[in-house]
């Protein structure tokens, strides 16, 4: 399906949609863990919590949709180039992962990025590194709290748990029993080794190419 003036549209939306995303992404976030954190008797907070997630995933699937439609293409060639919101879209968790596309837009206006290549990708690792280890924290410390044999009984020791996973430190000292929480635990791990291995290769490369500019403007023999 051909879409007249397609790109225009598409960038049109994604302009408009900047602010919304970047607002949506943590407050759903911070939805998800007022569902968690809340055991006050009275349940207010906590459906008001599950009112305005469900409103928020409803503006994700909204903006889904309409640059689905905006851009012609077929679904499956869609979802291979947009792989980062189909994840989003399906997976609750992961949608606060949405406000590292919407910083790429804004530090892209005028088509000219405002950071190197490499202080972005370090902006992303950091976003996404702080992102996942509050929400995997949020999400095991849901499934342990009540296990039986579990050493993650407070927010605080998830907390923990979820910055020496990530960091790939590991000390082992509180773990996940439960099914579900190893299956994130797994996760969190395989998403520091990624970002790690991204800073990493992006710091090197830009001491390489300092190292190279410093050589070139060494005068001979100096």
């Amino acid at each position: 399906m051909h879409v007249r003036n397609g790109p225009d549209l598409t960038r049109r939306w994604d302009r408009r949609m900047e602010l919304p995303l970047l607002v949506a992404s943590p407050l759903f976030l911070a939805c998800y863990a007022v569902r968690v954190l809340d055991t006050s008797p009275d349940p207010f907070w906590r459906d008001l919590a599950l009112a305005l997630a469900l409103l928020i995933w409803a503006v994700f699937a909204v903006d889904y949709t309409v640059r689905l439609l905006l851009s012609g293409r077929r679904p499956l060639s869609f979802l291979r180039t947009h792989l980062l919101d189909t994840v989003v879209l399906v997976l609750p968790l992961l949608r606060p992962l949405r406000i590292v596309n919407t910083y790429d837009a804004v530090q892209r206006r005028r088509d000219e990025p405002r950071l190197s290549l490499y202080g972005r990708v370090m902006a992303y690792a950091a976003i996404t590194a702080l992102l996942l280890s509050f929400a995997a924290a949020l999400a095991v410390y849901q499934q342990e709290r009540d296990a039986p044999g579990a050493t993650i009984r407070t927010f605080g020791d998830s907390v923990w748990w979820a910055c020496s996973a990530i960091t790939t430190v590991g000390y082992g000292d509180v773990t996940p029993v439960t099914p579900l929480g190893r299956v994130y635990a797994v996760f969190l791990m395989a998403c520091g080794v990624a970002l790690l291995g991204a800073v990493t290769g992006s710091f090197s490369s830009w001491l390489i190419q300092v190292f190279d500019r410093e050589d070139k403007e060494r005068p001979p023999g100096g």
